[in-house]
């Protein structure tokens, strides 16, 4: 099965074409507090100039049900990506309100002593996949920092669910990433940019390559 490739923190619509014209499964919006922040009038405006065949994955950190059906709704939204815990049934409350086509990716964010948690995601059928990443003290996401991939493989087989590795891939990486982890998707924010919220577009086109030749 080939490899599922996000490029996140899309800030316009020029940026957003650059993953779709390089060949990626999904883009991504920030609609969290971060230097990449879009609004949802921004995204209504990218989302329906883009190909129907591109995954548009909303992110989201302390969203309320209602704040993320909105932007689902008002965007065109085709997926989610929680940052937070938001309530043991927020999942359930999306899978519940948009069905089956709407793809929900639970953000894990890597510690030594999270396979446990990771089992519990797992064991929600409302998740699709969890995607892992890492952080700071002030920083959810887009970090640019990676985490342990030697130590990390166990994580990766959880059974019976999608694993996304995120967490400082760039088109130099993500080779090793990909041989090291196994995992079934990839997700770049920072480490295809010019500077955070504009794209690299040689950096782009280098990372979905890099990443179609690690696991084709």
């Amino acid at each position: 099965m080939s490899l599922w490739v996000k490029v996140c923190a899309n800030t316009s619509l020029a940026d957003a074409m650059l993953a779709v014209e390089a060949g990626a499964d999904a883009v991504g919006f920030v609609f969290a507090p971060s230097p990449r922040q879009v609004t949802m009038a921004e995204v209504a405006a990218i989302a329906p100039a883009l190909p129907s065949s591109i995954e548009k994955i909303g992110v989201f950190a302390d969203s309320t049900f209602e704040e993320i059906a909105a932007a689902v709704e008002t965007c065109g939204l085709t997926g989610v990506q929680l940052h937070f815990e938001g309530g043991e049934d927020l999942a359930a409350q999306l899978r519940k309100r948009f069905g089956a086509e709407l793809r929900i990716l639970h953000v894990l964010h890597y510690a030594p002593n999270v396979t446990g948690k990771a089992k519990a995601l797992a064991a929600n059928k409302s998740i699709d996949a969890i995607l892992v990443d890492s952080r700071t003290p002030t920083a959810i996401g887009g970090t640019g920092i990676r985490f342990d991939w030697d130590a990390a493989p166990a994580l990766f087989r959880i059974a019976g669910m999608k694993m996304i590795a995120a967490g400082g891939l760039d088109p130099a990486n993500v080779a090793e990433a990909v041989s090291k982890l196994n995992p079934w998707g990839v997700d770049a924010a920072s480490g295809v940019e010019v500077i955070p919220g504009r794209k690299d577009p040689e950096k782009v086109r280098a990372f979905v390559e890099n990443s179609r030749k690690a696991k084709p």
